[in-house]
Parts: C-alpha cells; structure tokens; sequence
C-alpha cells in the first residue's frame, strides 16, 4: 500500500531530477582554491588496546621510533607480534612510546589479518597495543566504496558513493576528538578491510571523482549515508541532533531494496528475554516518533512493572533494520513491520542505485540527497 501511494510522487520527482537543465548541475559546482599541498592522509584505527598484534609487510620495512629514527628492518613476508611493552610498544628487540612500520617501493602492511594500504604505526593505549594504518586519502576511498556499496553497481552510483564518503572522511578528521586516530573501520565511522574490498569499480570510481567533496559554507558537510529509508528520507533534527540546512528529508527511490520491507516475529517471551526487568511483556505502545514514523521512543508494558527505550536502543535489542516500525500483538505473539535499513538520513544507497539505473548523474544524485550543498574540488 505505501509502496503504490508513492509511485505518482516517486515519478514526479524522477522526471523532475531528469529534465533539470543543465546551468542547474553547474550551479551546484564551485571551485575551492586551497594552497598546494601534500596528499591528505587518514589515520585508521584497526585494531584497538590489543595483547597483541601480527604485523608485517610485502617488501622490506623500515621501523623508525617516535622520533623518527631507524631502529632497524623488517623482512618482507614475515610475520611479526606487537606487543605491550615497559616503554610502551615492543616489536621484536625494539620498544617505543610509538613504532612506524614504512614498506619499501609501495608495499602493502600486514594488520592483524588483512593487507593495507600505506604503513602502520603502532601506539600503547591502556593496556594494550593499537594499531593504525597511515594511509592516503584517496587509497582509503578504494576500500570504503567497496565495503559501504556493491561494486558491481553502476559507475554513477559508485562515484556518489566515493564522493559521500571522502566527505564524511574529511569531516571526521577535521571533527575527531582522538589524538591518535580520525576514523576506525566500524560502521559506525565507514567499513575499511584494506585490499579485501578493492575492485576495478572502486578504483574508477574514486579516480574519477578525486578530491571532490560536498560542501555547505566552504566546509566539508556531514555526508552521512544508509542503506535504505524505506521511502522518504529524514530530517536530522528528527534523529540526531540540531537542525542542519544539508540533510533535509526528500523523497527515496530505494523501493527496489531488497530491505525497502521487512518482518519480524517474537513470542512473548522471547521478547521479554531480551528486553528484561519488567516481567512477562504485555504490550509496547509508541511514545514519540518522527513525522515519518520512526520510533523514538516506545513504552513497553510487563506484568511487573513499565519501561521506556529510545528507537535505538529497543533497534539493537531486537536486531531490527531501522527504527521505522510498527508492532502488533495477537494471543502473546508480537509482530514488528517495518522498512529500510540504516538511520535514514542523507543519501540512501538503494535510492543511489536506482537513480543511476535511470541514467541519472552523480552529481544530481549527489544534490537531492544532500539538499542546499555543493559539490567542491579540492587540491
């Protein structure tokens, strides 16, 4: 039902994004005039206060102290143990506060179970050892567009997605608190598994789109991105936070998802297993939600007593796609309906996917996903 209610939308707006002329996608380009500099370089948590850490690399590797001095060399091929040590981090007979591992003639560094681009530092936190790959923008961007989308998706779609996430990199970067790292590879910053995730696609992708990044005011925005609304994207105030003039909730052309619609089913007690504290549960009623439905918040009502979950928290416990839901409940079992995958807010990968099966452009997908933005060149 909600899936035919938004075709005449759906085709209104395609058809509109189709006929833009062709002085509106310049005006969403500007030309940001930077100094000349060297290329930006991430800093990737990848694996955090461990016991220890297997590192190595492909071709011969200088380790150089936190001073920069050369301590030694490590064969290539061979497999090394970070470890904690009295002066901080010890690789070997050699002991730091920070060791860098610098392949020769672009070699690849080993990390725990997988070949990164760039080289490896390796810092004491807590008690154990971390280990951050030191790679190039662009490089990281080979890896991410592979893991956050399906690289066997048009090159449009591939080239937003490439573009979304060097932004969100850089605002990352520019934003992070951590002195010692700007991102991790965890979804909740953008999936990174080093060369695991490199294809062709990604390449061409990245390549073709270097250093362009969504701007609003001169800076780079917060480019956030999903899976799949589930039809109509949000406003950020509604989810996260303050107002912002960039994402601003429009209509999603992801309905071709394979996520745009979802189900799952509990009996009460298994519910009542992975909520806990208020007995068998009776009923879970909706407190709040956005103007598009997601839940914020959900009163949920046991036998021995109530207890409110935000949206998100009542998301992880059920393992649910998103937070736009709804729930029934017939003869003590509870069904949860619902649509999309993600938090819903800026550019929606499944909306990105079929746009550009319609011959729509990165640059105007770019533009109805992250509204009042621009689409800037850096050097």
């Amino acid at each position: 039902m909600a899936l035919k209610q938004n075709i005449p939308l759906f085709a209104a707006t395609l058809r509109s994004l189709d006929c833009r002329p062709w002085w509106l996608s310049l005006l969403f380009w500007v030309a940001l005039v930077v100094p000349a500099q060297a290329a930006v370089e991430l800093r990737v948590a990848i694996a955090k206060n461990r016991d220890q850490v297997k590192v190595g690399s492909s071709t011969p590797a200088v380790v150089r102290d936190s001073a920069g001095r050369q301590l030694g060399k490590l064969t290539g091929l061979d497999a090394f143990a970070a470890r904690p040590g009295s002066r901080g981090v010890a690789l070997g007979s050699w002991s730091s506060d920070r060791l860098t591992i610098e392949p020769s003639d672009d070699g690849l560094v080993w990390i725990g179970d997988r070949w990164y681009r760039g080289r490896t530092e390796l810092i004491r936190m807590g008690d154990g050892v971390t280990a951050i790959n030191r790679v190039g923008l662009e490089e990281y961007l080979y890896s991410v567009v592979g893991g956050e989308a399906i690289p066997s998706w048009p090159q449009e779609a591939l080239k937003a997605q490439a573009v979304a996430a060097r932004t969100y990199a850089l605002y990352q970067r520019a934003k992070s608190h951590n002195r010692f790292y700007d991102v991790d590879t965890s979804t909740n910053t953008q999936v990174y598994k080093g060369l695991n995730t490199e294809y062709v696609s990604t390449h061409d992708a990245v390549k073709s789109t270097v250093g362009q990044i969504v701007t609003y005011s001169g800076q780079a925005i917060l480019a956030a991105f999903h899976s799949s609304s589930g039809g109509h994207t949000e406003n950020v105030e509604d989810i996260w936070s303050s107002p912002l003039p960039y994402l601003r909730g429009v209509v999603d052309y992801d309905q071709t998802s394979p996520v745009f619609q979802w189900s799952k089913t509990f009996s009460s007690g298994e519910l009542s297993r992975r909520i806990g504290g208020i007995g068998t549960i009776r009923a879970m009623q909706p407190e709040r939600t956005t103007p598009r439905g997601r839940v914020i918040s959900m009163r949920i009502v046991g036998d021995r007593g109530t207890k409110s979950l935000t949206g998100a928290k009542l998301r992880q416990a059920l393992d649910l796609r998103s937070t736009l839901f709804t729930v029934s409940a017939t003869n003590g079992t509870f069904y949860i309906s619902g649509r999309g995958f993600g938090h819903g807010l800026g550019l929606s990968q499944w909306g990105t996917y079929y746009l550009s099966q319609q011959g729509i452009d990165y640059q105007r997908i770019l533009a109805h996903y992250y509204q009042n933005a621009r689409l800037t060149q850096i050097d």
